[in-house]
């Protein structure tokens, strides 16, 4: 027994020798080849520089998964606020005097400090003797060295029971928990993983739906489990991006231990490392989640979210705006006139947040000299001009100076709100005043039925546009009536009285009507809406949700030249 003992004591000494210089070489500085008061965004870039250098799947060298450890472990320090000053102080990013750091009484080349107490235990070592300490006794001395690990990281404490059972087997009444590299410990990684000051948000179901489902603006979603490797890595990529964006871009995080059904019905549960999934309104303008699958650097990352912003205003030259000035909206519309190439993020980030309030146009400028801001009457740009529904022309903003993104943008949604409420003013005057002007207006407009005998005459060449509402019942035919009826009304006031026609049709009867545009014939379709111009045989087919506010979003797209159509199969037909 005596030689067992022996042997620990040699193995406890070797331990702590080792530990003991393998710590002093952990600076967290030297590690990020930072200066002591390098700015955080000093340490960011540095660990941006060395993480990607040092990550695992694209350095195979020996000691890089280490090195990667390490830049890990010092980032994690240097990062956080507290854990910062922890060291700077104490050489110990809990708070606790180190081996570099403090004056705990320095003897024989260790250092001693004071710490322990209720509920605590730790191994205390002398030159002169060893033992066990801890539980109800208060401060006791001890020799302890953290990692680095979360703000309530684990040390390297010994308890010589614990050693005799990893070392020898069994317990022999002398252990307890062991601290040594437990899993279970205190040195074990929580679920939350973003700092107190972190911009990612916790996603979960509910917010998922409330806050970025079809809300007009770009999501980036990072979906974990706990422990996952990188982690960090992908954290600080994503929060660098997201500063660089803030206002036209939220970023979250969805922990799959957490949220199970969450990452299930979306798709994003992660494999052997983090998932970057982005809530696009590229493909559609309700939105959806695709997945990023490039390199995790900034540079990148940004570049994939600028693509996908989005892309609700019209890019238009001043000629093709003008041409189509003359058809009035039912919302009011703005038109951005800067320098810029491409439509700037600014008012892209704008044009998913009002999209469904305000109708986007931009357009590019030379300069005040340029024709088309001569005639709105704008001397200094980059500037916004809006209209209102009745056609009134406001100028919103000239000379616009960007302090930053979001305050930009926050600015910008204040002018949208207003120009928003001066319109909703207008639109209901001119309501109140409409029976006094026509004492019909509030009557409901036939749309008549489509036949052999009058299809020339509603949807002939000589009708620029016809729109066709079908139906396959009785109910269905109600409600197209009513929401054409309505729709019609408006067109009128709007446009030339021969710029569109309406018409029903009734699909249950004229099915070879339909095949001419699909050879489907819209079976799976119990309304919908087509636009057909009989003079160019082409047609637009709308299936969507048949209500007033997207039959009517879907015409005025028609009008303003926003729909693709496409070519007919044949000449429609009548039975």
């Amino acid at each position: 027994m005596n030689n067992r003992i022996k042997c620990s004591i040699f193995i406890i000494c070797s331990l702590l020798f080792y530990v003991s210089v393998k710590s002093k070489s952990l600076d967290p500085y030297k590690i990020l080849g930072v200066e002591k008061d390098a700015s955080p965004r000093q340490i960011q870039k540095a660990f941006h520089k060395l993480s990607l250098q040092y990550h695992p799947d694209k350095n195979k060298n020996k000691g890089a998964q280490e090195k990667f450890a390490e830049i890990n472990n010092a980032y994690e320090i240097l990062s956080d606020e507290v854990k910062r000053k922890n060291y700077d102080m104490f050489g110990d990013a809990r708070g606790s005097p180190g081996f570099d750091g403090g004056d705990g009484g320095n003897r024989g080349g260790h250092t001693f400090f004071q710490s322990g107490g209720p509920g605590q235990s730790g191994f205390r070592f002398s030159p002169d003797e060893w033992q066990t300490t801890g539980g109800q006794h208060g401060g006791s001395k001890s020799y302890s060295f953290s990692f680095g690990g979360n703000s309530g990281g684990s040390s390297f404490g010994f308890d010589i029971g614990d050693v005799f059972s990893n070392f020898f087997g069994g317990g022999g009444g002398m252990g307890g928990g062991s601290q040594f590299g437990n899993p279970g410990g205190s040195g074990s990684h929580s679920g939350s993983r973003s700092s107190p000051k972190s911009s990612i948000i916790s996603i979960n179901s509910q917010i998922y739906k409330k806050q970025v489902i079809d809300k007009g603006i770009t999501w980036l979603l990072l979906s974990y489990s706990p422990l996952m490797k990188g982690m960090q890595h992908y954290e600080s990529i994503i929060e660098e991006v997201a500063s660089s964006l803030k206002g036209a871009l939220e970023v979250g995080s969805v922990n799959c231990e957490v949220e199970p059904s969450l990452c299930k019905e979306l798709g994003i549960h992660p494999r052997s490392r983090p998932r970057v999934n982005i809530y696009s309104y590229k493909a559609s303008e309700s939105g959806s989640l695709l997945e990023y699958t490039g390199d995790v650097t900034v540079k990148d990352l940004k570049s994939f979210v600028q693509d996908h912003l989005p892309k609700f205003s019209k890019r238009v030259t001043w000629a093709q705006f003008e041409a189509q000035s003359g058809t009035m909206e039912s919302l009011p519309k703005v038109i951005l006139l800067s320098t810029k190439k491409d439509t700037p993020v600014i008012w892209r980030a704008l044009s998913g947040l009002y999209r469904k309030r305000f109708v986007f146009y931009d357009t590019q400028v030379k300069d005040v000299s340029d024709p088309a801001a001569k005639k709105l009457g704008v001397n200094e740009v980059p500037a916004v001009v809006g209209w209102l529904s009745n056609g009134e022309k406001q100028i919103l903003k000239m000379g616009i100076h960007v302090k930053d993104m979001k305050s930009t943008i926050r600015e910008f949604s204040s002018l949208l709100d207003d120009f928003e409420k001066k319109n909703k003013k207008i639109a209901a005057s001119s309501q109140s005043k409409k029976p006094n002007a026509d004492s019909d207006s509030d009557k409901e407009v036939a749309v008549p039925l489509l036949t052999p005998t009058n299809f020339d005459a509603i949807c002939g060449e000589k009708t620029p546009v016809c729109i066709i509402g079908v139906f396959r019942s009785s109910k269905g035919r109600e409600k197209l009536h009513t929401i054409l009826s309505s729709v019609s009304q408006k067109s009128l006031i709007r446009n030339p009285r021969d710029t569109v026609s309406y018409g029903l049709l009734d699909a249950s009867n004229q099915s070879s009507f339909l095949y001419t545009f699909d050879k489907s014939g819209f079976k799976s379709s119990d309304r919908l809406l087509i636009a057909y111009k009989a003079r160019k045989s082409k047609f637009s087919a709308f299936t969507g949700d048949v209500t007033s506010e997207e039959v009517e979003k879907f015409i005025g797209s028609v009008l303003n030249g926003d729909v693709q159509f496409s070519k007919m199969r044949q000449k429609p037909t009548f039975k």
